[in-house]
Formats: structure tokens, C-alpha cells, sequence
């Protein structure tokens, strides 16, 4: 069932719910009303363990119930988590607010794309993917703008509109119309071990997502956590550090353009262009401490991980070859958070010995994403449609 009214009114979802207003300073923000910068971590970490957790089972609710169904029911849940966090005023109130949080994202993960991918003809399933990457990413930008020239430090202002454009999403969401006519059959867990052997079958391809896992993941830690580290490192001043921020966000925005190069390059060059441009960059940032290259590195490993990302999207959904995508787009997610965890910890132990150690593992996680993608690609890259 193709739908360009869900495809539009899934950009609009992207664009307000990208519009995170208190974004440049959501750790103040919580310090603000108390928190501690341990309480933070611990709750991310949290966060994140639930997110691993709810990841499979709302990959089954979304096959059982529907698409539509499941979009709804989380953009509501994600508008009652900005309630929440407009008006914490401490640790039970922001945990409350990552719980939701968790949830909402294990159940947007894959429900979001299957619309998206169901909706559109498969051969222009990567741009469509690109813009809806660009949107949410283009919300974040002007929020932040908008908090710079208008809001200051008017931190509750910042979250109350916030909460205001997350209202309008979950309102937006029901007029998506259904993709995937809801199962109502018995023997739900043998469906599901059917799905899950299908899945796991496939070797070499879940080696390719455990690569596509590392360089996301890299581009995450660095250009989001350790870039501060960097900047600091190469004496840059807290204003230019904004400005910086502003100029990483519009890197971000480059997925736009993934199909475009993806049709020029080929799957295979464009997919290891993008974990090899990753590696150079961790490199560079590993043994340097000038400021411009610094940024430089930083803006470009953003690019690359922006512009690999609506690909790998794409390669994933044409890969399952079952009709209860949302469970295996789940498992796709598992594999990649899974791998988070890990490169978390290895980036945590590096840096906390010297910043450049963490980068060099950038580069190290690159090139075995690299080395995986290629593995996979070389020995199937000629039956694939991507």
C-alpha cells in the first residue's frame, strides 16, 4: 500500500519532533533543577539498558497491532515524556522522563521506516529516508537558533516549547494511515522464532550491521561526548564552541544527498568511502590539537556517518524477507545497540587515559566496520538492489 499523505506527514513528524529546544543545553538544563552529572550518566545508562530491553518485544506489538497503531500510541507517550521533563524537578522526575524516553524510541525503531519504506516505491525508499534524516536534523537546527536569539537561559521556556512541538506531532500522527493490516492468528511466539531464525540465518549480513553499528556508533560518542574533550584540548573558547555545535548540526543534515552519491559511486565504493572518510577522520583528530583541523575532523566524520546512514537504513529493509518487518527491523536495532554498549566502554576507558587514545579507537572501529561491510558486500554485493 503506497501513501505519499504518510510520507508527509512522517517529514512533519520529523521536523517538530527534531525541534528539541533546550538541545544546546540539555545537561545544564538538568543541573539546573539539581542533578548531578553522575545522577546524568546513571540515568542514561539506564536509559539506554531499557532501550536494548523494550527494542524486540515493541518489534512484536507493531507486527500484532499495526504500524499506525504503535506510531500513535508512542508519539503520545513520547508528548507525555516532554510533559514530564518540562516540569522535573529532580532525579525521580528526569528518570521518569529517560523511562518513557526508552520506550518511545524501541517502539518508534523500525515502526518509523517500515511507513516510510512501505509507502514509497522501494527504489527511491533512500532518499526518502535521507529527507526524513535532514528534517529531524533541520528541527534541531532551528531550535537551537531560536534558543540562542530568544530563549537564553530561560531553560523551562525552553522546555515548554518543546513539549508544545511534540504535542503537535502526536497529533499529526493520527492522520497516518495503516501499511500493514494487523495479525490476528495464534502461535505468536513460534511466529517470532520463525522471524528470529529467518534473521539470524542471514551470517553475513548481521556482520555487516554489527559494521554499520560501529561507525554510527563512532560518529555518536565523538562528535556529540568527546568532541567537547577535543575542542578543550585545542583551546577553544565556550562561544566558539557554540558556534561549532550549529556548524556539526548542519553536517548532520547531509543524508539529504545519500541516494545522490549512492547512484554516482556505486553501494560498494560509496558504503566503504564513507567507513574509511570515518577512520581518516579519528586519525587526524587523534594527533592533532589545532583548533580549525580539529573542527575540520569532527564536521567530517559527521558528514560521513550522516551521509552512510539513510544507505544502511535502505540495505536493512531490503534485506527481510519477512512480512513482520517491524520484529526484524528490531533485531537490526538490537545488534546495533548492543554494539553501542560495547564501543561505550571502550571509548569511556580510553578516554579517561588521554583523549587521543579514544580517537585512535575511532579509527580502529572504523576500519573493522570497514572490514566487515567489505566482507559482506564483496561476496553479495552483485545480487543486491541497493
Amino acid at each position: 500500500m503506497k501513501s505519499r499523505r504518510n510520507i508527509y506527514i512522517m517529514f512533519a513528524i520529523a521536523l517538530l519532533q527534531g525541534m528539541v529546544f533546550y538541545g544546546p543545553v540539555a545537561t545544564l538544563y538538568r543541573q539546573a533543577v539539581g542533578l548531578t552529572i553522575v545522577q546524568i550518566t546513571i540515568i542514561e545508562s539506564l536509559s539506554l539498558a531499557l532501550c536494548i530491553g523494550f527494542e524486540l518485544p515493541w518489534g512484536l506489538v507493531a507486527d500484532r497491532i499495526g504500524y499506525r497503531k504503535t506510531l500513535i500510541l508512542c508519539s503520545g507517550i513520547y508528548f507525555i515524556s516532554k510533559i514530564v521533563f518540562w516540569r522535573a524537578e529532580g532525579f525521580a522526575d528526569f528518570l521518569l522522563e529517560r523511562i518513557l524516553l526508552s520506550v518511545v524510541l524501541a517502539g518508534f525503531s523500525g515502526c518509523d521506516v517500515s511507513i516510510l519504506y512501505l509507502s514509497c516505491k522501494e527504489e527511491e525508499s533512500q532518499k526518502v529516508f535521507g529527507i526524513y534524516q535532514f528534517l529531524g536534523t533541520a528541527g534541531l537546527l532551528g531550535s537551537s537558533i531560536l534558543f540562542s536569539v530568544f530563549i537564553g537561559k530561560n531553560y523551562r521556556l525552553a522546555g515548554f516549547l518543546t513539549m508544545i512541538s511534540y504535542g503537535m506531532a502526536a497529533v499529526l500522527s493520527l492522520g497516518i494511515q495503516e501499511v500493514k493490516l494487523p495479525k490476528r492468528e495464534k502461535g505468536d511466539t513460534h511466529k517470532f522464532f520463525d522471524v528470529f531464525l529467518l534473521t539470524i540465518s542471514d551470517k553475513r549480513f548481521l556482520l555487516a550491521v554489527i559494521g554499520m553499528g560501529l561507525l554510527a556508533e563512532t560518529n555518536q560518542t565523538i562528535t556529540v561526548f568527546l568532541n567537547q574533550v577535543q575542542y578543550v584540548k585545542a583551546g577553544m573558547d565556550v562561544k566558539t564552541i557554540g558556534l561549532v555545535y550549529i556548524l556539526v548540526t548542519l553536517a548532520g543534515m547531509a543524508g539529504m544527498w545519500s541516494h545522490w552519491f549512492t547512484k554516482r559511486m556505486g553501494g560498494f565504493s560509496f558504503g566503504l568511502s564513507m567507513f574509511l572518510g570515518g577512520a581518516v577522520s579519528c586519525v587526524v583528530l587523534a594527533f592533532t590539537n589545532q583548533a580549525v583541523i580539529s573542527v575540520a575532523a569532527i564536521l567530517l566524520l559527521r558528514l560521513f556517518a550522516s551521509l552512510f546512514a539513510p544507505f544502511s537504513t535502505q540495505m536493512q529493509n531490503c534485506r527481510i524477507k519477512t512480512e513482520d518487518r517491524a520484529t526484524a527491523l528490531s533485531m537490526y536495532a538490537f545488534l546495533i545497540e548492543g554494539t553501542g554498549v560495547v564501543t561505550n566502554v571502550i571509548f569511556g576507558q580510553a578516554a579517561n587515559k588521554n583523549i587521543s587514545y579514544a580517537m585512535g579507537c575511532g579509527a580502529f572501529l572504523c576500519v573493522l566496520g570497514a572490514i566487515l561491510f567489505y566482507l559482506f558486500y564483496f561476496i553479495e554485493g552483485k545480487r543486491l538492489q541497493i
